[in-house]
């Protein structure tokens, strides 16, 4: 077969949330996507592109200039961008990536390392952006009138090394930059006054104004502060115009509930944060079977009054009534406020009012789905054997995509379990499918930037956890989580600030331990070992995850008899435990005892530890790494591909 190499000009488009619509709606999927293609390939045939296959809802075209390419990306987003300002349409959002290098022609097709690399560019850019290489760059700098803005360095998947990357920013970018005020597309929903007169049901309050939350998160043009951050301001006496600045937001949805018997009230108001003015309000009398019905009118009230459009997709799950039993619903949100504890007794007690909600109604998805996470939590905590946790975890997961394919919690459960059973692969695709279905979902993101750190992809991670923060500012987890990135990327000094506001924020937390890490990175051993033991003591006692962080402290400050005086104390805690071995393999590991340290990995795969998947990105055990036997236990772990984004490791 005949085959050429020259230098060429590579674009990849996507087509944001096709798989997920396709989930839902297949038609309305397919609609959109003949829809692109008619509009996509005349602009391609304008800037002499090359379509060389279609993938369904994205694009592979070659260009034998990168001008072009960067004007014919340009031309699409135009295009998409007035085709979605008509009225009553179903939004279409492209994402596009270019880049330049050589590639070799085979039967019609393109192939080469340009290719892989123009392939990991495109998912970079954000719904209805245009992301380019620095080779592209170089070749259109001064030629384009839309700003070049570079992004940190990139570490692409299966590429060796870090490529640098620009944002093509279009005008609808500039407008809104220039603005300088708050999009009012993004909203926080204020925890609900609570006008109930019975202290037992306070936590319908709480209840209500969390699925709110969740349904106005189904309107994909939205971006919805999470619970987590505006509970914080429950009973506040801030000013509308203070709690916009602190979440940076443009919209508040205000409200009060009542509930008497079997009747329930919903007052609700959506106040522009600019101008303090009332842009909508509205009083929802009905009785608790129609609750659900409330909640879906108000998010698409919402969506209406701030010109945001509701895909078909979206109304279909607002319209769904997650169960029609008072009574199940009640003990959910009981289930939800002890979930929310985030503690052992709280996940235990949880789990017991998820069971009774689906014992009154075995239909109801969405109490699978928290009680599956529920249990996972309890595993992946090591509280209880993480294998079991795993299965069961697993079994509710799937009972609720059995009833709901498209509930976003349920998937996020499934990857979840996946991980705790160490299937990383199906994990991966699973949060992905979740983030799909629900951009603005903070589990998704969370459990997705974890993910992707234990395939060492920092950076990648971090931007997910950028995103979780966006959406959860004032989140405790959510901080520690992005400071979390910037440890392992190594820049501890900005980690540091972030596990400080995190404290600030909530000092019961448990961040003290991260922090006396990022000291440790800056060469401050023994403040970070005292750190470090001050959260032992504040949990009680060893737990996996701070024993691996005490042995490594303890070497890099150079304390070795007292981290053989720790293996003592960890031996003796094992013994009692019946489990726990990931420790054991860092401390071994710490004191340079290699071999005995690979005996006790042994013993963690036997107890399939939900912490030990972490050796892979994890410096506490960054002794193993140079190891010929490392590999070996990374293929058994399933995590044997090529890792980047660390600045060390294996």
């Amino acid at each position: 077969m005949a085959s050429s190499r020259r230098l060429a000009a590579i674009m990849f488009t996507d087509m944001v949330g096709s798989t997920a619509l396709g989930q839902t709606n297949e038609a309305e999927a397919l609609r959109l996507r003949d829809e692109q293609e008619r509009l996509l390939r005349p602009i391609f045939a304008t800037h002499q592109g090359r379509e060389i296959k279609s993938m369904g809802d994205g694009f592979l075209v070659e260009f034998d200039s990168a001008l072009r390419a960067v004007e014919c990306a340009v031309a699409i987003q135009q295009q998409i961008h007035d085709r979605n300002l008509g009225p009553g349409r179903t939004p279409i959002q492209l994402r596009v990536g270019v880049h330049l290098g050589d590639v070799e022609t085979r039967g019609g097709d393109i192939f080469g390392d340009s290719v892989n690399v123009a392939s990991r560019i495109e998912p970079l850019a954000e719904p209805g952006g245009i992301c380019i290489t620095e080779p592209v760059f170089g070749q259109v700098r001064n030629k384009v009138s839309n700003r070049l803005e570079k992004l940190p360095p990139q570490a692409l998947k299966n590429v060796r090394f870090p490529i640098d990357v620009y944002r093509v920013t279009m005008p609808w970018d500039e407008s809104d930059r220039a603005a300088g005020a708050p999009d009012t597309h993004r909203i926080a929903v204020m925890p609900l006054v609570n006008m109930i007169s019975d202290p037992a049901e306070t936590y319908f309050a709480d209840g209500m104004t969390e699925e709110i939350i969740s349904a106005i998160s189904k309107v994909r043009e939205l971006d919805v502060i999470s619970r987590t951050s505006v509970m914080q301001y429950k009973n506040t006496t801030k000013k509308v115009a203070e709690i916009g600045s602190d979440l940076n937001v443009g919209t508040l949805l205000e409200g009060s509930v009542r509930k008497a018997g079997n009747r329930v009230r919903i007052a609700v108001q959506l106040i522009d944060v600019r101008s303090d003015k009332h842009l909508w309000a509205e009083n929802y009398d009905r009785t608790l079977e129609d609750v659900f019905s409330i909640q879906s009118e108000i998010a698409q009230g919402v969506a209406s009054r701030l010109k945001a459009t509701l895909l078909e997709s979206a109304r279909q799950r607002l319209d769904r009534v997650p169960t029609k039993s008072p009574e199940a619903h009640a003990l959910f949100l009981r289930g939800r406020a002890a979930h929310r504890k985030g503690s052992a007794q709280g996940f235990r007690e949880a789990i017991q009012f998820y069971r009774q909600a689906v014992e009154k109604d075995p239909q109801y998805a969405l109490a699978y789905a928290w009680g599956a996470i529920a249990h996972l939590s309890l595993g992946s905590f090591e509280v209880d054997p993480p294998l079991g946790a795993g299965l069961e975890g697993e079994r509710l997961a799937r009972q609720a995509l059995a009833l709901d394919p498209s509930l976003s919690e349920a998937h996020s459960a499934l990857g979840y379990a996946c991980y705790v059973r160490w299937e990383f692969g199906r994990a991966d695709s699973e949060v992905a499918l979740a983030r799909d279905l629900d951009p603005n979902s903070h589990e998704a993101l969370v459990y997705g930037a974890f993910l992707l750190r234990l395939r060492r992809r920092f950076r990648e991670s971090e931007r997910l956890a950028r995103r979780a923060l966006e959406l959860d500012p004032l989140s405790s987890q959510t901080l520690q989580d992005a400071a979390t990135d910037l440890l392992y990327l190594g820049r501890p000094e900005e980690a540091i600030t972030l596990y400080k506001t995190v404290l600030e924020i909530n000092p019961g937390v448990r961040a003290i331990g991260n922090l006396g890490l990022a000291y440790v990175q800056t060469g401050m051993g023994d403040e970070g070992v005292a750190m470090i033991r001050e959260n032992i003591q504040a949990a009680g006692g060893i737990e996996v995850a701070s024993a691996t962080d005490l042995a490594y402290a303890l070497r890099k400050a150079g304390r070795l008899d007292e981290l053989r005086r720790f293996l003592a104390e960890a031996l003796e805690w094992y013994q009692k435990r019946g489990r726990g071995a990931t420790a054991l393999v860092s401390i071994y590991a710490n004191l340079g005892e290699l071999d005995t340290a690979f005996e006790w990995i042994d013993r963690a795969f036997e107890e399939h530890s939900a912490y030990f998947p972490t050796v892979a990105f994890d410096f506490a055990f960054e002794n193993l790494w140079p190891d010929p036997r490392f590999g070996t236990l990374l293929d058994r772990l399933g995590l044997g591909e090529p890792r980047s984004g660390s600045r060390s490791g294996p």
